[in-house]
């Protein structure tokens, strides 16, 4: 059984026919952009993982950050990522199957997804800016409250060794802190340089503390990380923007195709 337009002339049919025809199916199967469409998946479970850093790299340094609407572009790209996997799948079966109804609606859907990237990419650099004043404000409160025992001295600890550093602003910002004058005039040893087992805490052992204050250093890695996401949002918002194209191809095509009629041989 064949196809062909209405008012064609009726056609005849051998072996040959159906082996040149399956070999024009295949050769469309390949040249649709369903790479487009498989992306979206791949794109999803990358967003995730994107979102997941940004998230944890936030919850290492929270004591120090008061304005958590600061991870709202992270909830977003994780909730577009995980819609991006599970309707990736769908997209696929519209595709495959041309379905123009499906094909529509996911159509609608990238385009909901891809709102929701650009609004996470505008949140993102808002934010951005707003990373020096957040920590100028709370830092200074944490580091006021060591006292080597409570959870702001454990928070201030592991600041201060993974990012090696001492202090606010510089290592002797610690002179103006209750505890430098209750630990007879030291540093916590947090500040001592990694792997040196000579150092006290005492400020007149320099050369083996770490003299630069967190603030620069934690703003920067978060400033760091702010900017990787973004960099990510926007990849996948151009590659979400050239899928949306794709399907408005193939729901284009498969519009176009009426006025056929089927022909017994």
């Amino acid at each position: 059984m064949l196809t062909q337009p209405s008012g064609c002339g009726q056609i005849r049919s051998d072996s040959s026919d159906w082996g040149r025809i399956d070999w024009i199916n295949g050769r469309l199967f390949l040249s649709r952009p369903y790479g487009a469409i498989q992306s979206q998946r791949a794109a999803g479970g990358a967003l995730v993982y994107v979102g997941s850093y940004v998230i944890k790299s936030y919850n290492n340094f929270d004591n120090f950050l008061e304005d958590k609407y600061t991870l709202i572009p992270a909830a977003i790209i994780i909730t577009v990522g995980v819609v991006m996997f599970i309707i990736g799948t769908v997209g696929c079966c519209a595709t495959l199957r041309e379905s123009k109804v499906g094909l529509s609606f996911f159509l609608m859907i990238l385009l909901a997804m891809f709102a929701a990237e650009v609004a996470a990419l505008v949140f993102a650099f808002i934010y951005q800016g707003r990373i020096k004043g957040d920590l100028e404000r709370s830092m200074s409160n944490v580091f006021q409250k060591y006292d080597g025992e409570n959870s702001e001295s454990r928070a201030v600890d592991y600041l201060q060794s993974q990012l090696q550093c001492c202090g606010v602003q510089t290592y002797m910002n610690w002179t103006t802190m209750p505890w430098f004058s209750s630990s007879n005039n030291t540093v916590p040893i947090s500040c001592c340089k990694q792997n040196n087992t000579e150092c006290t805490g005492k400020l007149d052992q320099p050369d083996l503390l770490n003299t630069q204050g967190c603030e620069v250093k934690l703003e920067q890695l978060l400033q760091d990380v702010m900017s990787y996401a973004m960099l990510v949002i926007l990849g996948f918002a151009i590659i979400k923007f050239f899928g949306m194209l794709s399907v408005c191809v193939i729901t284009c095509k498969s519009g176009r195709r009426t006025g056929y009629q089927t022909l017994y041989v």
